[in-house]
This record gives structure tokens, sequence and C-alpha cells, in this order.
């Protein structure tokens, strides 16, 4: 659930670049890697109608070539369109080179949506033997992949590696699909979301290496918040929108460029006093840090999407540095974020489970709706708040993004991605606040209720909402996309 990858979009940019790299690596256990001559990636549906503004192109291009999202140098991705461009040359899983023109080989195909899924692709290589390999693959949000069954020679099989490994629950001894299910099994066990959820995560890994990769995750949302926080000037795509998280943060803690690197910035603002107002605007500060680095193809964690990359750290953050900078040690810390990641993630995975985590099946709604509602459950049980606080807060949270509309302006993952980033993080903090304050036995909503609503809605939605481009402020702005 929670993924490092490359902006702006997870099933936008992310997937393709995963489902690029699914199919090089087949054409390599194939063996036919060598001799590859020609090679095309059409694009079909809400891909195909806001993949130029997304950097869906681009993104099929870096997998192609063999990079790698979450370890590549992200400086690399705005330069390989230039050089292929001008060397006619892509070179496919980094060893064969192959005659490539983006305008030729980069298809957008807006007229068709395949019936399986609206972020569709079809991958195509051709050997100088003649033979043939076709892909054809569905980014279903969150940088999760499947495949068509028509790729596989059994088809039943042919599921995204990772929604095979994870999405069953009956592996796990604590199989949770529904909040209910999360509601007993914390009961049952007399433990917390975050307890049940590691007992569960040692199906798979012991607790030093969930500890160690959840920090990884924290490190990459604090690095991303730091790049943010530090870097002016206008981000790509032709839309002309100026990065405001500098400015801001210079406000508040000054400039942030005086700083070493990440963890001292954030050991100063651990110690500096802030009132409410301030704190206000440093969760905006944080999450349109984050969103900014996203939308200039920087690395950020998807939680559940890069589109809403930035409502958990910023909601993370703000946590974090409200704990006492002298009673809080740095073991003390790294377990809280642990603990806030967990309850986090799991709160995604029902959402997941129970409706989508994509805006091309559900809207907003799906992503900072859902994103929300992940930091207003991590925020509660982290604030001392019960599970039964903890799932309000995440209903309470989602209640009141039901409906939102996804309507980027030029496809671009910018107006009004990023600052719905700040409402959200804003949102699930008011959440906590009021579930933490309430009795959830009177609730008369309870989140698998507003699951349900929420993905009731998301049928209901027309599909001009739905990361299309075709409706809503994307009709009202005009722009000429600039592809990267």
């Amino acid at each position: 659930m929670l993924k490092v990858g490359v902006g702006p979009s997870s099933s936008h940019t992310l997937g393709p670049w995963r489902a690029a790299l699914h199919f090089v690596d087949r054409l390599r256990r194939d063996g036919a890697l060598a001799d590859v001559v020609a090679v095309e990636v059409r694009f079909f549906g809400s891909l195909a109608k806001t993949g130029r503004g997304h950097g869906t192109g681009i993104a099929a291009m870096m997998g192609l070539a063999g990079h790698d999202p979450e370890t590549c140098d992200v400086d690399i991705v705005q330069q390989l369109g230039p050089e292929v461009l001008e060397s006619g040359l892509l070179l496919v899983g980094g060893s064969a080179s192959v005659p490539f023109v983006r305008g030729r080989d980069v298809v957008f195909d807006a007229g068709t949506t395949l019936p399986e899924h609206p972020n569709a692709m079809r991958f195509t290589a051709r050997t100088s033997h003649g033979v043939e390999t076709v892909q054809t693959s569905f980014s279903i949000g969150g940088g999760f992949i499947e495949q068509a069954a028509s790729n596989s020679e059994h088809p039943g099989d042919a599921r995204s590696d990772l929604a095979a490994e994870f999405a069953d629950p009956t592996r796990l001894h604590h199989p949770i699909v529904d909040a209910s299910d999360l509601a007993r099994w914390c009961g049952e066990q007399a433990a917390s979301i975050a307890e049940v959820v590691r007992l569960n995560e040692r199906t798979w890994r012991v607790d030093a290496d969930i500890d160690r990769d959840l920090l990884r995750i924290r490190d990459v949302m604090r690095d991303c918040i730091f790049r943010g926080v530090s870097t002016r000037g206008t981000l790509p795509g032709g839309l002309g929108v100026a990065r405001r998280a500098a400015t801001l943060h210079q406000s508040l803690l000054g400039d942030a460029t005086r700083f070493v690197d990440s963890t001292e910035w954030f050991e100063t603002l651990r110690r500096s006093p802030l009132g409410f107002d301030d704190t206000v605007q440093l969760v905006s500060c944080l999450a349109l840090a984050v969103n900014e680095e996203n939308a200039a193809f920087g690395r950020v964690v998807t939680a559940p999407t890069n589109g809403a990359a930035g409502v958990l750290p910023a909601v993370l953050f703000h946590h974090l540095a409200r704990l006492g900078a002298d009673e809080w040690t740095s073991e003390q810390l790294d377990a809280e974020a642990v603990r806030f990641l967990l309850v986090a993630a799991e709160i995604g995975s029902i959402f997941k489970k129970g409706a989508t985590i994509s805006a091309a099946m559900g809207g907003c709604q799906a992503e900072i709706g859902v994103s929300s509602a992940m930091a207003a459950a991590a925020l509660t049980e982290c604030r001392g708040g019960t599970v039964a606080q903890s799932l309000m807060a995440a209903e309470i949270a989602m209640e009141h993004h039901l409906g939102l509309t996804c309507d980027p302006i030029g496809g671009l993952v910018q107006v009004p991605c990023i600052e719905r980033n700040a409402m959200g993080a804003m949102k699930a903090i008011s959440a906590s606040h009021l579930a933490r304050a309430s009795d959830p036995s009177l609730a008369r909503v309870s989140l698998d209720d507003v699951i349900e609503t929420m993905w009731a809605t998301a049928q209901d939605m027309h599909a001009d909402y739905k990361e299309t481009a075709e409706g809503g402020l994307a009709t009202r702005i005009p722009v000429n996309v600039v592809e990267c």
C-alpha cells in the first residue's frame, strides 16, 4: 500500500512504468530481448486521455529502458525524452538498442477504452525473426498492475504479482477484508490496530525487516518534503504553476536551503515553537511540498497514490514534530512512525478491497479521500484513541470527501490536485479530533458503511469526472500540455 515511486501519478506514471519493466522481463525470460528491432506501447481510455499531462509516455520509456522507479536518478526522467529524440534509439532493457520515434511508437488511443479497465495499455515488440510479443496490462491504482488473461498460457493465473501475493487474506492468521474484521481481531487479541497489522505482516517478514522497510518509507517521505520546501520555480507541463512550499516554509522556519539535510531540518522543526495559525500553515506547507515534488517527477511514496501522496506525510510529520524534543528519543520517534504507517496502510488496504484507490475508477474520493482516512485513523491511534475511535476517524474523513471528482487541468497532477492534499491533511486532523472527543457506539455511520457508499458513488459518477480531463475544472482552463 505504501510504495516508493516517481511522480506525478501512481496509476498513470508508476503503473505504466512497472508494466513496461514487466514486459522487458518477459522478453528477457523468453530470450528475445537481444533480437528486438521494434517496440510500441499503446495507451487506451484514461491513460490515453490524460497521459500526456501525467508523463505516461516517458514513464513507459523509462520502464522499457530498464530504470527502476525506486532507485533511479530522478533527474534522468526529464532527460530521457530529448536523448531519445536526438538519437532515434531507445536502449530497451538497458542493452538492446532499438530504433524509437516517440510520436510513432508511443500511441495515445483516446478513442478506445478496453472493457476490463479504463487504465489499459498494450506493449508490442517485434524481433529480427518476425516474432511478435504482445502484453496487455491494466494500471489499477496505487502503482499496482494486472495483466490481461490473454498474456498468459494459463489465463486463470494472469494476476498482478503484487495483487496475487498480498490480496489473499486466507494466508493470514488474522484475515481482514473490511473494518469489522479489523475491529473483531483487535478485540479478540486485546491489541491495537498496529499490533494486529504487525501480526499479519509477520506472515512475510520478521519484525526487524518490517521496521526497516517502514522507516525507509518514512525517510523517503521526509526527504521528499525537504526537497519540496527547498525548491522554488515553476512546475513542468505548460500550466505555469508556481511552487509555493518554499515560500510558506520561509515564513515559518526560514530558508530551507540553510539545512544540510532532511534530518537537520526535521530536528529544527521539532524545536520550533509554533502557534495554532503556524501549525495550520505548516501542515499545508508539508502537503504542498510533497505534491510539488510529485508534479516535478520527484521521488515520492504512494500513499495510497501519487496524486494523494502529500496527505499522509503532512499528518505524520505534523504529529512527530509535536512530540517533545527533549522527552522523545530517536528510537521512540522511529517506533511512533512505524506505528502510524502500520495503521495507515491497513486502512488503505481495506478501502482497496472494498472499493478502489483509482481515480479512473472512482474519482478523487478514491485518492484524497482514502489518504485522508488513512491519516485520520493513524493519527487517532498514535494520540491515544481507541480502535473504535480510529475507525470512526477514518469514516469521518472519507464521509467528507464522498463524491469528490478527479478533473485535473490539462491532465497534469497540479490543479486542483496539489491543494487538495493540503485540504485532505487538514480534514484528517479534524476527523481525528472529532473522533477522539466522541463515543463511537453512538455513531450512525460505520467505516464499512462509508466504504460501500464510496464504491456506489464511484459507480454512479459520470466518466468525465474520473481522470479523463473531460469534465469539471479541466474543461474551464485552457492549457497546452508540454510533454516531458
